[in-house]
């Protein structure tokens, strides 16, 4: 059997739909041309919004807010 492909990992997030890293790559090219921080989120989450549409980007942020705050217990 063929080894399973590693997602490949951005900042610690995962490049799959939903793992973060595709977003956090966007926001980084967006500031390099420029944006503010803030500019930069709000422009990547209406591009994923129109990609994904409002229910799937809703859960994709539900499921990090629930991964960060898990991350900070474990401190």
């Amino acid at each position: 059997m063929p080894a399973k492909k590693k997602a490949r990992t951005y900042k610690g997030k995962s490049t799959r739909p939903g793992g973060g890293g595709r977003f956090a790559k966007m926001v980084d090219a967006l500031k390099r041309k420029g944006k503010s921080a803030a500019q930069a989120k709000k422009i990547a989450a209406a591009a994923g919004r129109k990609k994904y549409g409002a229910k799937k980007m809703a859960s994709y942020a539900t499921r990090g807010r629930k991964r960060a705050a898990a991350k900070k217990r474990k401190r």
